[in-house]
């Protein structure tokens, strides 16, 4: 290897960068928690690149630091409710907002100047810096351990080593640090310094299982040739690769200079190499658009979401702008506007009949014009649930049309009357609203409208009655509905449904029904088929019931299983059914729109998940998998000691027939490892990286339906495990061979330096 303190930097390419080096200097910005708290705080990037310090006033909070890897999105201008709230407009251009993944309240903050306000958001804004760095961590330890060492004497003290391990994002406790430093202090001295030093390295990057694999092929002087390195990615990966490939892999992935002249791949290459995206268990050309996106489109799953507009829960939750960006970042495409009447004339979107805050209308389409797009190009379809009176109805028309401008759909796209819809790429960065409508969309056409045209409709309401019936559905409550507001409704149109023989003698494409679950659930169950086929050419909507007053969310498989497009979901609640969308949704560049199988689209399909009669959905697959390891689990409970007892579940979701889970045994850390009974350092060490090595076998007949979720759990014999992250991926995603798989915590956000080691084979079962 080569030196511990070499000149190895960890700004490697970025040291020239003006940007960065404004962050790394730091300055003064006022912090604005409300009209009368307006604080001068100054923050800066720390030296990892990675850490955003503060100063804080409070006696026994001398600093504050936040992880760039926290952040969600940089909101320029007085876009947060707290700015907009607390702020005159003349500061506008000054003002920026930090908006935090998962709960964190937002940083409201105002720059000295416009130009200052730019300089600190646009790098905090452009992810790559967070990115580009992230996975480099194996060679950043060299330059770590380098700016550890703050007396520059090439010795490690103790405190030091504490420093180093907060540097590389490490937190452990004080006891795992001490024990991994006496471990290494073989002179005793109090200090590592030389081969102590690359003890401790190794043995914080010790990864027996990558040994193994790297000392199977490294049949070159102890190192990997480009030819060494084809063998393993054809023989193992199931790869096909040459040795150009190879040669690429050495130029990309090698730290050591040495090495890399001599076209060679060390251990830590190796490792580098399988810790990068192209090499995980995600098929990296499915990161990217790969799907046919010129369907109609009924012919994709759509990422949505239920009342988007709350924070949490739908009986006292705040309603906030907010929610509506986080849902649009995380690739939402369909998101829900219950709107009501406000006061002086502007309409509302809260829940009706609760204590959920209130906020304006054209707030909201501020935010969502704002944000439609900047995940996702594809359409985004606001579903209106309109409680409003006619007059306010035609304000939200006049918003929509204002604020969305030509990319609000008003009129069918071509000439003469469509028979089907657009495709997600003829309506990219375009608009669609779900709602109620006057007359039939071929009224567009007719020479002149009736002038005395039926204004009442039924009011578009989900009922919070699982079991109403078909009188009280015909008692619903009427409502005019603004001839502005109906014209802007055109490939959605809201229908009730009254069966699917009726839907596919009377509607046309663009009516639409929203089911609630219950109802939904028993036609997937028992008319499989039938909702299928029905799902070819008309779109279903889905939503929660309403008894979930906690926005507690239902499972979308079944629902996916019959065809269903918009399955729309609580994105403000964390829970195992929001973790299996994001996986249904993590592919296809997060475009929130995933083409259905094509069995799926076929009208005369016989496809039923439930029954499974033969047909090209039947793929039956034996799929395999290895648990092998797990690499830096995170403490989940901060109040426990530092120690874990990881397990791991397998999950497959997707037809009946292939649902299934299996979990490995718990790494029992109050165990032994090594001679000594009582080493707590191994015991700590096998929690930071236990090993299972175990294998598990799964049956999967309908491939293109099958997702596979991955989650850690921390073992407890008295009470439920506790959560520690996950991964889950569509089944024709997976990459084969030895793969490290990224955990993502509750809130579906990656968890930095976790993850998975696995080994994936999928074969034709006979």
């Amino acid at each position: 290897g080569f030196g511990f303190f070499s000149t190895f930097s960890v700004f490697s390419g970025l040291e020239g960068d003006s940007d960065l080096q404004f962050l790394l200097q730091g300055g003064d910005l006022l912090k604005v928690r409300s009209s009368s708290w307006k604080k001068t705080r100054y923050f800066r990037l720390q030296e990892d690149c990675k850490t955003m310090w503060r100063e804080s006033k409070k006696t026994f909070k001398s600093k504050q630091t936040f992880s760039l890897d926290d952040i969600a999105e940089i909101l320029m201008g007085r876009q947060s409710e707290g700015l907009k709230k607390n702020t005159e407009e003349q500061v506008e251009s000054r003002c920026f907002s930090i908006m935090f993944k998962g709960r964190r309240k937002n940083l409201d903050l105002i720059a000295s100047s416009e130009e200052e306000a730019k300089q600190w958001s646009q790098p905090l804004d452009l992810h790559h810096y967070k990115c580009s760095l992230h996975y480099k961590l194996y060679s950043w330890i060299f330059s770590c351990l380098r700016k550890a060492d703050k007396n520059k004497d090439d010795k490690l003290s103790e405190s030091e080593v504490k420093n180093f391990l907060r540097l590389i994002n490490i937190e452990v406790d004080d006891d795992y640090a001490e024990m991994l430093f006496k471990k290494c202090d073989k002179s005793k001295s109090g200090y590592l310094a030389g081969e102590e030093i690359e003890h401790f390295y190794d043995l914080l990057t010790q990864r027996e299982e990558i040994d193994v694999i790297y000392g199977e092929y490294a049949k070159t002087t102890g190192f990997m040739s480009p030819q060494n390195l084809v063998d393993f990615l054809m023989k193992e990966q199931r790869g096909k690769a040459t040795l150009a490939d190879a040669h690429k892999i050495i130029e990309k992935y090698e730290p050591d200079e040495h090495a890399k002249e001599k076209k060679l791949l060390s251990k830590d290459g190796f490792l580098m190499y399988l810790h990068h995206p192209e090499a995980m268990i995600l098929n990296p050309e499915h990161s990217e658009v790969y799907q046919d996106m010129s369907q109609p489109l009924s012919h994709y799953f759509i990422s949505s979401s239920h009342n988007t507009y709350l924070m949490e829960d739908q009986l006292k939750g705040p309603s906030s702008t907010e929610a509506y960006v986080r849902a649009l970042l995380k690739g939402c495409r369909c998101v829900e506007l219950d709107c009501w009447d406000g006061s002086e004339g502007e309409p509302l979107i809260y829940h009706g009949y609760t204590l959920t805050s209130r906020i304006l209308f054209k707030d909201v389409i501020k935010a969502i014009k704002e944000y439609a797009f900047k995940t996702s190009d594809y359409p985004v379809i606001l579903s209106l649930e309109n409680h409003c009176c006619v007059e306010q109805q035609a304000v939200m028309a006049h918003h929509m049309s204002s604020i969305l401008g030509s990319a609000l759909v008003t009129s069918p796209l071509g000439d003469g009357m469509p028979t089907n819809f657009p495709s997600p790429e003829e309506l990219k960065g375009k608009f669609l609203i779900k709602g109620k409508r006057l007359n039939k969309l071929e009224a567009c056409f007719a020479s002149e409208t009736a002038a005395d045209e039926d204004t009442d409709v039924t009011e578009e309401e989900e009922s919070n009655d699982e079991d109403e019936g078909e009188a009280e559905q015909k008692e619903k409550k009427k409502l005019k509905l603004a001839k502005e507001l109906s014209d802007m409704v055109i490939y959605c149109k809201s229908v009730h449904f009254h069966g699917f023989d009726d839907a596919r003698k009377n509607l046309s494409f663009y009516e639409m029904s929203s089911f609630k679950e219950a109802k939904a659930v028993t036609l997937a169950e028992e008319s499989a088929n039938a909702y299928v086929r029905h799902n070819v050419e008309k779109l279903s909507r889905i939503y929660p019931a309403g008894k979930r007053t906690d926005s507690s969310n239902y499972d979308p498989v079944p629902l996916w299983n019959a065809g269903c497009q918009i399955v729309a979901l609580n994105f403000q609640t964390t829970c195992n059914d929001m973790d299996v969308n994001q996986g249904r949704f993590l592919v296809n560049g997060k475009s929130g729109y995933i083409l259905k199988p094509a069995f799926m689209r076929d009208i005369t399909t016989e496809f039923d998940p439930i029954t499974l009669t033969r047909g090209d959905w039947l793929k039956h697959k034996t799929l395999h998998i290895m648990v092998i390891s797990g690499q830096q689990l995170p403490k989940v409970n901060k109040k426990k000691s530092s120690i874990v007892d990881p397990l791991v579940k397998v999950e497959v979701h997707g037809v009946p027939a292939d649902v299934a889970e299996k979990e490995t045994r718990p790494v029992d850390n109050n165990g032994t490892f090594c001679s000594n009974s009582v080493c707590h350092f191994c015991t700590s060490r096998k929690s930071f990286n236990p090993e299972w090595n175990e294998n598990f076998q799964f049956d999967v007949y309908v491939p293109e339906l099958a997702l596979v979720r991955f989650v850690v759990e921390d073992h407890d014999s008295t009470s439920d495990n506790e959560f520690v992250g996950q991964y889950t991926l569509p089944f024709t995603s997976l990459q084969l061979g030895y793969r490290h798989v990224p955990l993502l915590n509750k809130n579906g956000d990656l968890l930095p330096s976790a993850g998975l080691f696995v080994h994936v084979m999928v074969m034709d079962a006979e």
